[in-house]
């Protein structure tokens, strides 16, 4: 991964208005505000309108939890987002995801033991990264076990880890303490 430059920094969440501090303190995982919302603070409206989209990507949506990390896994290492990465893959094997699965994410749709369907899955990130468009033949593999939603969901959260991407890296936001490869103190 990348290291980026932290550009925007963390706001003083007590520094701001009450309605502001609330709109991003509801984003708080544990009691925890993590450092991607600290730098959004600064933003407040932006929060407000972005994280319902966001958090029907993460949490409403029609995909398998397993598929949705794949997804999510892969458009961050192909943006080389190493705050995205970190914590989707904290997330992902908290959800079954193995060292197998995290390695085959790295190496893509050619990686040995994806099934038909997960390598679909791969390659959807890699098509929707390099052409803006998932292929025909993407398509109709996922096609065989996606109804029409899920075919959305999947297009949909690749383009929103994207974009959560981009953000990340062009802010430099810093990797959480808990997270694997932080910087302490």
């Amino acid at each position: 991964m990348i290291k980026r430059k932290q550009r925007i920094p963390m706001r003083d969440l007590s520094t701001m208005s009450a309605e502001d501090r609330e709109g991003v303190e509801k984003n708080a995982m544990n009691g925890r505000v993590f450092n991607i919302f600290k730098v959004l603070a600064h933003h407040p409206k932006l929060v407000k309108r972005w994280t319902p989209f966001a958090g029907h990507i993460l949490q409403k949506q029609t995909l398998p939890f397993r598929d949705r990390e794949m997804l999510i896994l892969r458009i961050g290492w192909l943006n080389q987002a190493e705050y995205e990465f970190a914590q989707h893959e904290l997330i992902a094997r908290k959800g079954g995801l193995t060292d197998a699965d995290i390695a085959n994410v790295k190496e893509g749709p050619k990686a040995g033991g994806w099934s038909a369907h997960e390598a679909a899955l791969m390659q959807t990130a890699d098509d929707l990264f390099e052409n803006s468009v998932v292929s025909d033949a993407t398509w109709a593999v996922l096609s065989k076990t996606y109804s029409t939603e899920q075919l959305m969901d999947a297009v949909f959260t690749v383009g929103q880890y994207n974009l959560v991407s981009w953000a990340l890296n062009s802010f430099g936001v810093p990797l959480d303490d808990f997270l694997p490869g932080a910087r302490k103190g």
